[in-house]
């Protein structure tokens, strides 16, 4: 039975991958990518030569049908996502779902924009919540709600294009801290921390990935 590696790559410094991550993805048959330019920075950077390919969201079934024929031929491929551990709000636990009867998925763990903010929080994380993105808008106020009633801290994440709308609808949940990190690992990485009502994040500082934490 053929192999599915799932690797998490950086979030953002191109240093913080594991050893095991780099013999993976060079021993692989193939390297399914969210976006191959993005993942060939990385792999270029460690003369990495794996042919790759682009799985994501807007993937059709026929891509989902060429990966299985690539599996069921005995040859191995690892997913990555263009940050972090793929399977955490990207579309790789839906490719998971798929292949999982013919071939082994096998975790290679490493960087996490969620363990990331969470290890700098000092919340409490013996329980948290883990939301993942708001929606756009169906089920935006639901989202919000399901904040507001946690007993436990919160994680979610958000884009540079919606961070002032999501901060602004914050300010109507009632928390005791919150915690924003923007462009976490990388050069211009920002850590805002306090009551949410105090926080504001300038124009020319709303760039990059956001994640979240708040203390209920």
């Amino acid at each position: 039975m053929a192999n599915l590696y799932i690797v998490a790559t950086p979030i953002g410094n191109i240093e913080d991958i594991t050893l095991r991550a780099l013999k993976i993805l060079k021993e692989a048959d193939l390297i399914l990518c969210e976006d191959t330019r993005k993942t060939k920075i990385l792999l270029n950077h460690y003369k990495i030569q794996t042919p790759t390919e682009s799985y994501h969201q807007h993937s059709k079934i026929r891509k989902v049908g060429k990966i299985k024929e690539t599996l069921k031929q005995g040859k191995d491929i690892a997913l990555v996502s263009d940050s972090g551990t793929p399977g955490i709000s990207d579309p790789g636990s839906k490719l998971i779902q798929e292949v999982k009867n013919i071939a082994s998925i096998i975790p290679i763990p490493g960087p996490s924009a969620l363990t990331a903010i969470i290890s700098i929080s000092g919340l409490p994380t013996n329980k948290f919540l883990f939301l993942g993105f708001p929606p756009h808008k169906k089920g935006r106020n639901k989202f919000f709600k399901e904040i507001q009633d946690s007993k436990y801290s919160v994680i979610i994440y958000e884009s540079p294009h919606r961070i002032e709308k999501t901060i602004k609808e914050l300010k109507n949940i009632k928390s005791k801290e919150i915690i924003i990190g923007r462009e976490l690992t990388k050069k211009f990485e920002t850590i805002y921390r306090g009551e949410i009502d105090n926080i504001e994040i300038p124009k020319q500082e709303q760039k990059g990935e956001f994640t979240i934490a708040i203390n209920k």
